[in-house]
């Protein structure tokens, strides 16, 4: 099948920030079709079913989702404010930070968590003062930083920019210690890692900062859960006149000219294989979805500026283990559960938890994550009344996992299960005693599962890793460097659900000059 006149934008791959910016071409009158390799649109923000539970394949909770905030533009630009809403986490406390010997529940008001913090730990109080006063004060500079990064819209506000600049190289461990923090207080700070995969030795301060005093803003679960924001998203583009063509896998990118001018995608079966039926898709813009870079191998590296190239070269996110559970013949919210999350550990120093799992594969002390979806709003739709969702994540190393499902099925099954029982040992000891008695359905994906079904390479969870390196002005974005080709992902935007639908729409506003964000 051949098609020689295309749509205005071909957007390859059908994830959040792709879906974002077709939504918003469609609503302003443009022609878009987005191709999509799964059978289901969303990447990590997807929706699966299984028997009789619905599970949201990562995404737990997000931010940026109140009036006036990003999202709500957003929403408010597509006419999907009233459809899409948002329910908020507990203010007084959203995340439950459970440790040896301390417990936090972080609440959205600064001077709260300084003074909860300042009770457990009195003689540092003056440290995690200093420490908290300093991450909101980085949090307005990052708020005014200009969205094009060029040294003309720079300069002139350099004088106010005192902490970007200072901390543009710096980890969160290397702010900790520029404090003094002791380490009971980094790790009640930073036991939120799971929505990095990273420790605190590792992790941008400047990521951190966005994603803390973002969800300290306000922090927020779909009202009829996620799958409801994706078909939303969804029927915007096809009232728009939009095309959504699924299970095609693009396997080839046309140029003619120099120009990016379409794909080649094959049909997918019903197991995610090749059937051999090629179709050709052209568009006069293509946006790329896909990770970047894969694409650009594909299209030929050398057909890339030397800095995009440059830019191309990032390392990958961890990847992940998830739990995906349904209890029942128990409420949660009688064991500490309820419209927050939990995050747990075992080892108090997160460096060392993290290195032990991810690089040794070692879960006799973990640290992980705990939400319970179908407590965080009271739309029916994920479980059948008197059960309830319960879902653990951590760390994974792909190469591992990999390595046991093609070399030993037997023993990649094993490791899955060793996993999760480290995991509900934990569980039954501190939180619900018996609870493997009230399991009455489990699902566990690794990270070959995230590679398989939403396509990401080495089964990366948040496109490139948000070290200080991949976080700032030499970041990859939506400009390939190569006629015809924007890019519009995770890797070349920000991760996430707020990072997702900022990217996609950044890339509608330079592509049609409406701007609607800043």
């Amino acid at each position: 099948m051949s098609e020689r006149s295309g749509p205005e934008y071909l957007v390859v791959g059908g994830g959040l920030a792709a879906l974002s910016f077709a939504a918003l071409m469609a609503r302003a009158g443009r022609r878009v079709r987005v191709l999509e390799a799964h059978d289901q649109l969303g990447g990590f923000g997807h929706t699966f079913a299984a028997g009789d539970y619905k599970f949201n394949a990562q995404l737990h909770y997000v931010w940026n989702c109140g009036e006036g905030r990003m999202v709500n533009r957003f929403l408010r630009k597509l006419g999907l404010e009233r459809e899409v809403t948002f329910e908020r986490y507990d203010p007084n406390g959203y995340d439950h930070m459970r440790m040896p010997g301390y417990a936090l529940d972080v609440p959205g008001d600064p001077a709260l968590l300084k003074a909860r913090l300042g009770a457990l730990l009195p003689a540092h109080r003056r440290a995690i003062e200093g420490f908290v006063d300093e991450a909101w004060a980085t949090a307005e500079e990052l708020d005014g930083l200009p969205a094009e990064m060029t040294a003309r819209r720079l300069l002139p506000r350099l004088r106010r920019l005192t902490r970007v600049l200072r901390y543009r190289r710096a980890t969160l461990q290397d702010v900790f210690d520029r404090f003094a923090l002791p380490l009971p207080a980094q790790t009640l700070l930073a036991l939120q890692w799971p929505d990095f995969l990273l420790p605190p030795a590792r992790l941008s301060f400047f990521a951190w900062v966005m994603l803390f005093v973002g969800y300290a803003r306000g922090a927020y679960y779909p009202t009829r859960h996620f799958e409801h924001v994706i078909d939303s998203l969804a029927r915007t583009i096809t009232a728009g006149g939009g095309e959504l063509v699924l299970e095609q896998r693009v396997i080839e990118f046309l140029l003619e000219r120099g120009r990016v001018i379409g794909v080649r995608a094959e049909e997918q079966g019903p197991r995610g294989e090749g059937t051999g039926r090629i179709h050709e898709h052209r568009g006069q813009t293509v946006i790329c979805n896909m990770d970047p870079k894969q694409a650009a191998a594909m299209i030929g590296l050398e057909r890339f500026s030397r800095a995009t190239r440059r830019k191309l070269d990032y390392e990958y996110s961890h990847s992940n283990f998830m739990a995906y559970c349904v209890v029942e013949g128990l409420d949660l919210r009688e064991h500490g559960f309820g419209r927050w999350n939990v995050f747990h550990t075992d080892e108090p120093d997160l460096n060392k938890a993290f290195h032990a799992m991810a690089v040794r594969g070692d879960y006799s002390r973990p640290s992980f994550a705990i939400t319970t979806p179908s407590l965080l709003t009271d739309a029916p739709g994920d479980c059948p009344e008197g059960k309830q969702l319960l879902e653990l994540l951590t760390v994974a190393d792909f190469e591992r996992f990999r390595h046991l499902k093609f070399a030993h099925s037997r023993a990649y099954n094993e490791k899955k299960r060793e996993v999760f029982d480290a995991l509900l040992d934990v569980l039954e000891r501190d939180y619900v005693p018996n609870l493997r008695e009230h399991i009455c359905f489990k699902m566990l994906g690794s990270p070959t599962t995230n590679q398989r079904y939403c396509h990401a390479p080495q089964g990366n969870s948040y496109g490139s890793i948000m070290t200080p390196e991949h976080i700032g002005p030499g970041r990859l974005d939506y400009n390939s460097s190569v006629p015809g080709l924007y890019f519009c992902n995770a890797s070349s935007g920000f991760a996430g659900f707020t990072g997702t639908i900022w990217t996609g729409s950044r890339l509608y506003e330079a592509l049609s000059g409406d701007r609607f964000i800043d």
